[in-house]
């Protein structure tokens, strides 16, 4: 389930279908907005299912078409106005809005990165000085470089000496269990969880936020949309947000209905990997007594220091101007 930063591999193109444009309604009277996702339906997208599953969106005037993503990214479908909203990651709105891409952040899914390194329990791996020495398999990207070499090196480890390979878009517990490679970039809410919950796998990660020292939190994934949407409807974005937020508040509370939720619309995940996935996300949504969505300044400002200092970005930005909390249930 894991969008690289800044070399996404996408599943299946959707094209999107000429429709309404924010500001119609449709027969029944509903203004209808596109949602384009990151990734195919998973329990990320848990409080938008409810949402619909509720009848949230439908009482806020709104009728809300999901599509996946398109292969030139949900970043410039959302800038271009071909997508009302769109859910991206903070990895990508920092190096589009260097480049400038329209695009705004409205409201954090995670309070925290749930990214994992993860590698067979046989590896032997019990913190990132150990990778030294193993191969790494994924996207290719430079974030990915990194931050792994960061890890390592922070940890008193030689960053030097751990391999990588580009694997692309693969199981990745066949892909170790084959020695192809012998840890990869995962979520711990689902690919974690299907290998040692569902499959039964003895695996041993290594959790980003346990190591916030080397590197910095930052917010992935996370609803945008565009400039133009901000200013044209403002009202519309608040109605979406307040929607979005009772089903995500509704997840937390209610994590098998949400995780039934999201089978309606997506029947063909499995459904013990979504059931036992959903539990875990309404732990992780937010922070207990923190309002869901909040985006915080600095967390921002850390994780764009880290891509210009990293060299992945050419120039600093105004994230003051890449985030907003505005439209978030008051």
């Amino acid at each position: 389930m894991k969008l690289r930063a800044m070399a996404p591999v996408l599943l299946a193109p959707v094209l999107l279908l000429a429709g309404l444009s924010c500001g119609e309604e449709d027969d029944g009277g509903l203004q209808e907005v596109t949602l384009m996702l990151n990734w195919t339906p998973n329990t990320h997208h848990n409080g938008i299912y409810a949402a619909i599953e509720k009848g949230w969106y439908e009482a806020a005037g709104l009728r809300v078409k999901i599509v996946e993503p398109a292969t030139g990214g949900v970043e410039q479908v959302v800038a271009a106005g071909n997508a009302d909203f769109g859910i991206s990651i903070q990895e990508s709105v920092i190096p589009a809005r260097a480049e400038g891409v329209p695009i705004v952040s409205i409201g954090a899914i995670l309070q925290h990165n749930d990214s994992s390194l993860m590698m067979l329990s046989r590896e032997g791996v019990t913190r990132p000085k150990d990778l030294a020495g193993k191969t790494y398999g994924g996207f290719g990207g430079p974030l990915e470089i990194a931050l792994i070499n960061r890890l390592v090196s922070c940890d008193g480890g030689d960053a030097s000496k751990v391999k990588f390979v580009e694997v692309g878009n693969v199981d990745y517990l066949v892909g170790m269990e084959q020695d192809r490679f012998d840890f990869a970039w995962v979520f711990e809410s689902w690919d974690v969880i299907r290998a040692r919950e569902v499959e039964r796998k003895e695996v041993t990660t290594i959790k980003f936020v346990d190591y916030l020292g080397c590197i910095p939190d930052w917010y992935t994934p996370l609803f945008i949309t565009s400039e133009k949407m901000l200013k044209e409807h403002p009202a519309t974005v608040r109605k979406f947000m307040e929607a979005t937020a009772k089903g995500y508040n509704y997840a937390i509370s209610n994590p098998a209905e949400a995780g039934n939720a999201l089978l309606k619309g997506a029947p063909e995940l499995d459904r013990d990997l979504v059931a036992k996935s959903s539990a875990y996300m309404s732990t992780h949504f937010v922070d207990s007594g923190r309002q869901w969505g909040l985006q915080d300044r600095g967390v921002w400002e850390g994780f764009e220091k880290f891509l210009r200092e990293s060299g992945l970005t050419s120039k600093s930005i105004d994230v003051t101007a890449a985030f907003t909390n505005e439209f978030l249930p008051r």
